[in-house]
């Protein structure tokens, strides 16, 4: 399937300006609410997914200021397509929010070998092959503004979402080294780590392993459990979520890190804690591994 530009008669005074958002994942969820905050303030959006008839309605409603485009992540030519379109539409990306992804549910053991590299295809590698596109036009206007769409799984981990976490924990630690890397060059990193959305991540869009042993029924397999019953029940709303992200990316110095929903902060400070509690109580053994000081060095 090729891209393609779907448009509606442009509202009076035109977009010509207004910022340029280039999103993934903009089928349902965080990424269709950011997508439509976006366009409610007047910015011009490259609306993507996998299927482009799944945002389609998103372009006709929007004029010329949205750009339904086919995107997969694991296909690195549809990538490469959708941010030349972009660019040739709109003359540049400002805001890259790379949104898609999806969880998975296994005990490590548990997990399938093919099902977890999918996973790290979409959740790590794709986000990959979307910013080096992105990142050539950012360089050469010297600005630009990349949101990596992680989870308050990106910083604490739990039963029967190991690879998941494995996933973004990993887009924490790449995230962070390329804010260090380029904000000399105008481009700012944020990393949106969001807690329980009220989206279809713990329903319709969450993929699971087959395979269940009996000893980890009472870890990862009550989990698999009651992270089922949570969907269309968790607190977030990803509309105020996607507002949320949009003040951020507005902001002169954004944040690094943008926690999402009161369950993202409580957890969070939890784990600091934690950690602060570990590191305390295991620092004489940490200090035991330094070299002994030199004879005669000064005390």
């Amino acid at each position: 399937m090729t891209n393609e530009v779907v448009t509606a008669e442009e509202p009076a005074g035109g977009a010509e300006g207004a910022p340029v958002w280039l999103i993934t994942g903009c089928s349902s969820g965080l990424g269709r609410a950011l997508a439509e905050h976006a366009l409610s303030r007047g910015d011009r959006v490259a609306v993507t997914a996998r299927d482009v008839a799944s945002v389609r309605d998103l372009a006709t409603a929007h004029g010329d200021r949205a750009l339904a485009l086919r995107l997969d992540v694991t296909d690195p030519a549809s990538v490469t397509a959708a941010v030349e379109a972009c660019e040739k539409e709109f003359g540049r990306v400002d805001v890259l929010v790379n949104n898609a992804g999806y969880g998975y549910l296994a005990a490590i053991e548990e997990g399938e070998d093919a099902a977890v590299r999918d996973l790290y295809d979409t959740n790590v590698h794709g986000v990959v092959t979307v910013l080096k596109a992105v990142l050539p036009g950012m360089r050469a206007r010297r600005s630009g503004r990349i949101v990596n769409v992680s989870s308050f799984g990106g910083l604490a981990a739990f039963a029967a979402t190991g690879y998941y976490h494995a996933t973004k924990f990993a887009l924490e630690g790449l995230s962070e080294s390329l804010a260090a890397e380029v904000a000399p060059l105008g481009i700012a990193v944020t990393l949106a780590e969001p807690g329980g959305l009220r989206t279809r991540w713990a329903g319709s869009s969450m993929q699971q392993s087959p395979i269940r042993l009996d000893d980890y029924e009472q870890t990862a397999g009550k989990r698999r459990e009651t992270t089922f019953a949570v969907s269309g029940r968790q607190p977030g709303d990803p509309v105020r979520a996607a507002a949320a992200i949009a003040a951020a990316v507005d902001a002169e110095t954004p944040p690094l890190r943008l926690l999402l929903g009161s369950d993202a902060l409580a957890g969070a400070r939890a784990r600091l804690e934690r950690l602060r509690s570990e590191i305390d109580a295991n620092e004489t053994l940490t200090r035991s591994a330094d070299l002994e000081p030199a004879s005669g060095a000064a005390a």
